[in-house]
């Protein structure tokens, strides 16, 4: 059991949630106003998308991440900016060619989805270990991207976040590791609950665990209803916990959320356990990370 604790919140994500609930953060403001939130609740890290304000959809417009950053950094606060580096991954297939992309097609090279990272420099960026089955469409992570991208990462001085949804993402975090493309001590996500990668439940975290390299740190999170099961499985097999409402629109059955309520409940959950979480000066300690100035 992992006795200190670190809480991550995943703010909002860049999937379609806005119209499921009037609370998803869209605008910079509302991003930076929600980490702000995550964080006097008890979250050590924010994990940060960004959506277009005028349609609520993701993007990966690297002036919104700046603007959001900026935000955030003007705040009395310390809370660690983990921002996504996954956008740009979406293939959908067209049924009269396959090879082409269908219409909702996002596909970027990995310095396109490294720019705003390389710009803004934050303690963290999330880097997605392999490609997956996402519901209808894939989502396209080739093992030289995944390369290039984690080279771009380790020259910018930034901490890799690897994003693992199945057990073959972390056979290839471990070869990166191997092969000097990540630092030590390696943080690993473990995703689980999309439609068609790991199912989320005990024996599937249990045996993504069990791949991960020693002495790597990792948390792990479950979307929808499973994501507080997962948050204690998390702390019970000695990793470290995200919510949010990325994953989960839900306090409870019927009752939407807002991401402190979601970081209070996980942190409740955490101290009734018996763990302590940790603040974000302590996890930036655990995690080997440097604060930026």
């Amino acid at each position: 059991m992992n006795r200190e604790v670190i809480v991550s919140c995943a703010v909002t994500g860049a999937g379609d949630t806005v119209g499921k609930h009037p609370g998803v953060p869209v605008t910079p403001e509302q991003i930076s106003r929600a980490a702000i939130e995550a964080a006097k609740a008890g979250a050590a890290v924010a994990h940060l998308h960004v959506r277009d304000p005028r349609t609520g959809e993701g993007t990966n417009d690297p002036a919104l991440f700046k603007e959001v950053v900026e935000r955030i950094r003007e705040y009395d606060t310390d809370v660690i900016i983990n921002l996504t580096a996954g956008g740009g991954g979406d293939f959908f297939p067209d049924d009269d060619n396959p090879g082409v992309g269908a219409p909702g097609t996002d596909v970027q090279t990995p310095e396109e989805r490294h720019a705003h990272v390389g710009e803004l420099l934050p303690e963290i960026c999330s880097l997605d270990c392999g490609s997956y089955n996402f519901a209808d469409f894939v989502y396209l992570n080739a093992e030289n991207w995944v390369r290039r991208q984690a080279s771009l990462i380790q020259e910018a001085g930034v901490k890799p976040e690897l994003e693992c949804f199945d057990l073959g993402h972390i056979w290839l975090a471990r070869q990166l590791i191997e092969d000097g493309l990540v630092d030590d001590p390696p943080f690993f996500q473990l995703c689980l609950g999309i439609p068609w990668a790991a199912e989320a439940n005990p024996e599937s975290m249990l045996a993504m665990r069990n791949m991960l390299p020693e002495g790597a740190h990792w948390a792990a999170f479950g979307v929808g209803r499973e994501q507080m099961s997962m948050a204690a499985q998390s702390v019970l097999l000695g990793g470290h916990v995200r919510v949010g409402l990325e994953d989960n629109l839900y306090l409870e059955k019927g009752v939407l959320a807002s991401n402190g309520q979601l970081v209070e409940k996980a942190v409740g959950i955490v101290e009734a356990l018996g763990a302590r979480v940790l603040s974000a000066s302590e996890a930036r300690d655990k995690l080997g990370l440097k604060a930026r100035v």
